[in-house]
């Protein structure tokens, strides 16, 4: 018995708290993520039908940027329990090789595809809205782009920013002041 209870705490040792899964592409995984034939015309449909946003993560394998985030933000319940309750996330490997298909109708390598929309670093989160006009790219009609790892903080006021849609207020409370807002109100401590 000690030696099944000594090997049990030597694993958990092993694994570092918060510690993401990598998938077999190298590619760290989270259950809110989606596994799709990377066509976004249906994907946009499919997150539409679910009443969520379709966005779109580009990482690549090795990428500490990405690790950060999975280990040090998306292990967060409120982070990724907004994630999974408001969007459709489609994962994208920067270096990779799956077919992807704009809603132009361009069909790329998903690392030709990072090329097009000129996404250079990982991660990338690209949001997009709930309708694309046929001629556009996604990266044209793209609401917002992250590009890198932020904190919690960050994050979750990117995702929030975008699904209370206040990209297309005319209030003149861009991203930026937005964030600054919900900070202070975090400092103040009137906000949950």
């Amino acid at each position: 018995m000690r030696h099944i209870l000594a090997g049990a705490v030597a694993l958990l040792m092993a694994v570092p708290a918060g510690a993401a899964e990598l998938g077999d592409d190298g590619l760290h995984k989270q259950p809110w993520m989606r596994d799709t034939f990377l066509d976004l015309r249906e994907d946009l449909g499919e997150a539409n039908a679910e009443g969520k946003r379709l966005v779109l993560f580009f990482e690549q394998r090795g990428c500490i940027y990405c690790t950060k985030m999975h280990e040090e933000v998306f292990s967060d319940a409120t982070v990724s329990d907004y994630i999974n309750e408001n969007y459709y996330v489609v994962q994208l490997n920067l270096y990779g090789d799956l077919e992807v298909t704009d809603f132009d109708g361009e069909v790329l390598p998903e690392k030709e595809m990072a090329q097009r929309w000129r996404v250079m670093f990982t991660p990338s989160i690209v949001f997009l809205p709930e309708e694309v006009p046929d001629d556009q790219t996604a990266l044209d009609a793209a609401v917002s782009v992250m590009p890198g790892a932020f904190g919690k903080g960050t994050t979750l006021d990117m995702f929030t920013w975008v699904a209370e849609k206040r990209y297309a207020l005319d209030n003149g409370e861009d991203f930026q002041r937005y964030h600054a807002r919900r900070i202070q109100e975090r400092n103040n401590g009137s906000f949950d």
